[in-house]
């Protein structure tokens, strides 16, 4: 498996508390400053749920 570099590119206002939880689960603390993890099935579907909330590039 590999590694992604994940950055939150939109808000969480008005967001639901599950998706700020999944935010807050992957480690983002700020927008614009990313996080790398390690490519697993439970990151990949907490990415898939937060799509339209961050962008992701491979490393």
């Amino acid at each position: 498996m590999g590694q992604i570099k994940i950055t939150q590119v939109k808000s969480t206002i008005d967001r639901s508390k599950r998706q700020k939880a999944t935010i807050e689960a992957l480690g983002i603390k700020k927008m614009h400053n990313p996080v790398i993890k390690d490519v697993t099935p439970q990151i990949m579907g907490m990415v898939a749920k937060v799509q339209h909330l961050v962008k992701v590039e491979e490393c």
